[in-house]
């Protein structure tokens, strides 16, 4: 049987283990992405891990998350990740070039590479046929330093698209009906690939809509083949020459199979307060907006920024709307001014703010208490927005357009006009400035890291235990997401390069006494979770922050991939419930006993709690390296003792 395109760079890239489902594979990793919200930490890694240049084809460090200057925090943490890359070897993407995975895109992509990204949205990649994931900071760090990716090899979820997408229905349509169907876990332990003959009628760009929001589904990741639109869409940003055919073989076979007739979809839209969420905008029309957002890494095209100005052109918005407009980079800035769009966005009554992540991720534009906004965004967890009672619906720039213009959640088939025949540049602005190219090495080795008073040094964990006595400190339900562990938002993500005060927000949308009663519990902690633990960002932060705080183990019923590995990587061990229904048995306040840890968790995936008289019967799914690392207390301590010098990480951050 023929390869389809994600096994062919899987196996182009395989250093070790064997593509057999379930099993360890280790990926050779061509190139990494970071951003500023997760970079300071992975910089931090580096450092500890006494790094001299990056070991990757290409690493590009991207300031797009942290924008607001309300303080000295961002920009001084901008400098810090500034010197790093120069210090390293990375480009640097300056503050205001962009959101980094349409740009990165543009720049860097190239089919059949590798890439790994500390955002979990670094899956939008695989548009133009990149096997594109993303991880926690750490495993970022150990890429850049030459390390494979050591991950469990996915099923392939072949997806067949067929049809052509009707008139006011787009690419955030069809990835809200794979969410419809199949939830946010539907797509756990998958690689998710789109095949057949509707792919002609999806642009590049549109993929990436697709495939971003792919991480919403739980998904290693998601790929497209790279065709003749992928060599178009290279074309257009002057980088043919890095463009290569891969398509699935003729007889190629899938793990798993699904298929979408584009022309039967409809306009959809994700209710509050999850991406899951999914119900046709007919049958919610007539909901008061009070805000619309464009933009973000879920719809960042020009197309999506032109259909919502054609749509506006020469008309008003409603005048309880704000509608914001949030430029993903600096390049369709230019095309939007080019094209006229821009203008007419303006005279419509649009706000416009910079090139990057803005409203996305909760800095800036957080909506009214309980008022509903309207967002091209791929998120809406509770309170991610920055209100901690928001209301926040995901769909199509068509949709949120009709919204601006009505005041209200609106079919847009229903307005009274001819849908917009869009003529898009055929070259797209191609406006490097901004980017930044490594120093060369002896240049980069005379660089010093800048490190304003907001950094702090990357605390230094402990080995497990072999017997612990916890006490239940936290119990929460299914599908809690990293934004719910440890929020994002222009209050926090200022502190992400100091560990002692962001620890301070952990679960305070959960529970806002969590923080203060782990850290006066000396002793260590548990939490136990529902299904789907940890689901959202890659930010680990939302580990390290908790286990700052003492976490020692997480019981749950399952976990969401990335946030479960970043667990291994600190040192905290991931249980599951060998029987989903313990979970009911178990009590916030509750103590939970573990014996012989270090000598079991090599050898057997079975682990014991004891609640009070009773024994529940726990199951972990680390791999032999990943429960020695566990053993150790995380990868850095683990690194640190294999170089025969246990202090070497603490040392060499002081």
């Amino acid at each position: 049987m023929g390869q389809n395109v994600a096994q062919k760079i899987i196996s182009e890239h395989l250093v070790s283990g064997e593509m057999t489902y379930g099993t360890e594979v280790g990926l050779h990793i061509d190139q990494t992405l970071t951003q500023d919200a997760t970079g300071t930490m992975v910089m931090l890694e580096l450092e500890a891990m006494g790094l001299d240049r990056i070991a990757t084809d290409v690493s590009v460090q991207y300031v797009d998350h942290n924008l607001l200057q309300t303080d000295e925090k961002n920009p001084e943490d901008h400098l810090f990740l500034q010197s790093a890359a120069q210090r390293y070897g990375l480009w640097f993407s300056k503050p205001g070039n962009g959101v980094s995975h349409p740009v990165h895109q543009a720049r860097f992509g190239r089919p059949g590479a590798t890439m790994l990204g500390s955002d979990s949205h670094t899956c939008a990649a695989g548009a133009i046929g990149m096997l594109a994931i993303g991880v926690g900071g750490l495993e970022v760090a150990m890429a850049m330093a030459g390390d494979p990716l050591y991950v469990s090899m996915p099923e392939i979820w072949g997806v067949e698209l067929t049809g052509e997408l009707p008139d006011w229905v787009s690419a955030k349509d069809v990835i809200l009906e794979m969410l419809r169907r199949h939830g946010v876990n539907g797509g756990v332990g998958r690689i998710i690939e789109y095949h057949g003959p509707g792919l002609k009628n999806l642009s590049a760009m549109d993929r990436h809509v697709i495939a971003n929001m792919g991480a919403e589904l739980g998904a290693t990741t998601s790929i497209f083949p790279a065709d003749e639109e992928v060599r178009r869409y290279m074309a257009s940003n002057g980088r043919e020459d890095e463009f290569r055919e891969i398509l699935a073989d003729d007889d190629a076979g899938y793990d798993v199979t699904d298929s979408i007739d584009l022309s039967s979809l409809e306009p959809l839209i994700a209710k509050p307060s999850s991406p899951a969420n999914v119900v046709p905008v007919r049958e919610v029309a007539g909901e008061e907006v009070f805000q619309i957002v464009v933009g973000s890494s879920a719809n960042p095209g020009l197309r999506d920024f032109a259909i919502v100005a054609e749509i506006l052109a020469g008309r008003q918005t409603s005048d309880r709307v704000s509608a914001d407009v949030n430029p993903t980079s600096r390049e369709i800035f230019e095309d939007m001014a080019k094209g006229g769009w821009l203008f007419d966005l303006i005279s419509a009554g649009a706000r416009i703010h910079q090139s990057g992540c803005m409203g996305c991720i909760g800095m800036g534009q957080a909506p009214a208490t309980g008022r509903n906004s309207l967002r091209t965004v791929p998120r809406n967890f509770p309170g991610r927005s920055g209100t901690d009672e928001d209301s926040v619906w995901l769909c199509s720039p068509e949709t949120a357009a009709a919204a601006a213009l009505t005041g209200k959640i609106t079919d847009p088939r229903n307005l009274d006009m001819d849908y917009p025949q869009l003529a898009l540049p055929e070259k797209a602005s191609v406006n490097t400035a901004m980017l930044l190219p490594p120093l060369p090495v002896d240049e980069a080795r005379q660089v010093e890291l800048v490190k304003g008073s907001n950094i702090e040094s990357l605390p230094q964990f402990d080995p497990l235990p072999d017997s612990l006595e916890l006490p239940v400190l936290l119990k929460v339900g299914d599908n809690i997401s990293t934004d719910e562990i440890l929020p994002a938002g222009a209050r926090v993500l200022p502190y992400r390069s100091n560990i002692p005060k962001i620890s301070e927000f952990v679960y305070t949308q959960v529970d806002d006494t969590y923080a203060t009663r782990a850290a006066e519990n000396q002793g260590g902690h548990t939490i136990v979770g529902g299904g789907n633990y940890g689901q959202g960002s890659s930010r680990e932060h939302a580990v390290i922050a908790p286990r700052y705080l003492g976490l020692r183990i997480v019981v749950a019923k399952s976990f969401a991939r990335i946030h479960w590995q970043n667990l291994a990587n600190f040192g905290v061990l991931a249980l599951e419930f060998d029987d989903p229904a313990d979970y009911d048995k178990i009590q916030s306040g509750d103590t939970l006993k573990f014996e012989d840890l270090r000598t079991r968790l090599p050898d057997t995936d079975e682990v014991s709690a004891q609640l009070g008289d009773s024994s529940i019967t726990l199951r972990h799914r680390l791999s032999p390296r990943q429960a020695e690392m566990v053993v150790k207390g995380g990868r850095v301590a683990m690194a640190a003792e294999k170089q025969g010098e246990p202090g070497k990480v603490a040392d060499s951050m002081s």
